[in-house]
């Protein structure tokens, strides 16, 4: 019998994207389900999804599905509108009961999806996880990154002089297709160049049903395709694009995974070649550079895993550092809350910490030179003031707590020995103590205020 280490087992493991379910009713009860199309294309080029229940409290567990490859956002119902800068004024109090009522099953918020993917989404950008966010999950990336949304996009667009542009058919959702201009030196042109050689206006037929849409593109991405009427159709993020290395950041408004012939149902598409089943060749091309990513990403990881075996001596010394880190933030939050940890607590505890940040932050330290910008490096330098200040800090705050401590004590051993009567007139008396000096304070307040505004006259 052959012995693998950890590292050989995993990487014989394919690597796992993550896809939020959606939930319907089915028999009078709620079902998760994710379409058909996303996974048979996820598993054909060679990755595993691993779908996400929208169901309460998994907002708080999503580090237990870790490691997490790449994340697959598609379909749900829109995004809660508090989440973004919302411009409502251009639509009446009648258009918006119209608009919910038109796609009722649209307009149903769940709050519970929306917390689940802005969390992946944003721990994808932190950690530049593969992410490829297809019709909801392209506003799901724009939102996350500080962009904005149309409420209703015919509704709104409509209202502008241009072309008008069905966006959504509830009668013929596979079948319904616009057309897109493409925007050269962009991936979805790289992808559909085949396609638009010799069309002097780089358009191609796509898939839509969606009643939002991208209104102000976040700064960091880069449109890919315009609908006839404006609408943002796919955008990237050009700094994080090298599938092959494992950076993949995209949102796609269009659904190409359904953009396939009218006469291939599930069963035959199984069976068919990608030249046949799809409108176009590059069709399937997003996800198949989405997974390529997913890939070589997973391959980054375990590389830096191994890179980072420790020995024992350096595995306490990190333990160490960690507690100092834990100690220093809780020393600047409650108190009472954190009252038995901070009372245990040294300066030779809080030391392994101010010393790693000093050490990080003093020298050219090759792999924080290209993670750190300027600024991130100010701030890291004055953390490791924080974290040497917490001792002192520490000893201040427990001189001052103990001593508190025994005003309080002397003050109920006080009025302890006091009548009732003579303690409800000393109550009386601070409250009015309290009433007066609040209304001499607004008074000296409004003097200052009034004196300033002389001065500058």
């Amino acid at each position: 019998m052959v012995d693998h280490s950890p590292s050989e087992i995993i990487s014989s493991v394919l690597p796992r994207v993550l896809i939020v379910s959606r939930r319907t009713v089915r028999k009078n009860k709620f079902v998760d389900f994710v379409g058909e199309y996303h996974l048979d294309l996820i598993v054909k080029y060679g990755a595993v999804p691993v779908i996400v229940p929208r169901v309460a409290g998994v907002n708080l567990l999503l580090d237990s599905f870790e490691p997490i490859h790449g994340v697959l956002l598609c379909e749900g119902e829109d995004i809660d509108p508090s989440l973004y800068e919302n411009d409502l004024s251009c639509l009446s109090s009648q258009e918006l009961e119209e608009i919910r009522s038109l796609h009722s099953s649209d307009t149903a918020i769940d709050r519970a999806k929306d917390s689940i993917e802005l969390q992946l989404a944003r721990r994808c950008l932190e950690k530049n996880i593969p992410y490829m966010g297809i019709c909801r999950g392209s506003q799901v990336l724009n939102v996350a990154c500080g962009g904005t949304l149309y409420q209703d996009v015919e509704r709104e667009l409509s209202k502008k002089p241009g072309v008008k542009v069905v966006h959504l058919n509830y009668g013929n959702y596979d079948g319904h297709r616009h057309p897109v201009q493409v925007v050269k030196d962009t991936p979805l042109h790289a992808w559909f160049q085949e396609s638009l050689e010799g069309d002097s206006m780089q358009e191609i037929l796509v898939n839509s049903y969606h009643h939002q849409g991208v209104k102000r593109l976040a700064e960091r991405f880069r449109p890919m395709a315009y609908a006839p009427d404006g609408l943002i159709e796919a955008f990237y993020d050009p700094d994080v694009y090298k599938p092959e290395e494992g950076k993949f950041i995209m949102g796609l408004q269009f659904h190409p995974e359904r953009m396939q012939h009218d006469d291939q149902d599930a069963t035959c598409t199984e069976n068919a070649s990608e030249s046949t089943a799809f409108d176009y060749p590059g069709c399937p091309c997003a996800y198949q550079e989405f997974v390529k990513a997913v890939v070589a990403y997973k391959k980054k990881l375990i590389a830096s895993t191994e890179q980072l075996k420790l020995d024992g001596e350096t595995e306490k010394q990190r333990k160490r550092i960690v507690r100092s880190f834990s100690i220093a933030k809780l020393v600047y939050q409650d108190y009472n809350t954190y009252k038995q940890s901070i009372d245990t607590a040294v300066n030779s505890d809080l030391e392994p910490g101010a010393s790693f940040l000093q050490f990080n932050t003093a020298f050219d330290i090759p792999h924080l030179s290209r993670a750190l910008s300027v600024e991130e490096e100010k701030r890291l330098k004055k953390m490791g003031a924080t974290v040497r200040n917490s001792g002192s800090y520490l000893e201040n705050f427990l001189h001052m707590n103990k001593k508190e401590k025994e005003r309080k004590v002397a003050a109920r051993k006080l009025m302890g020995a006091m009548a009732t009567h003579q303690l409800s007139e000393l109550l009386d008396f601070y409250g009015l103590m309290l009433q007066i000096g609040s209304e001499v304070l607004e008074e000296k307040i409004n003097e200052s205020s009034e004196r300033e505004k002389s001065t500058n006259l």
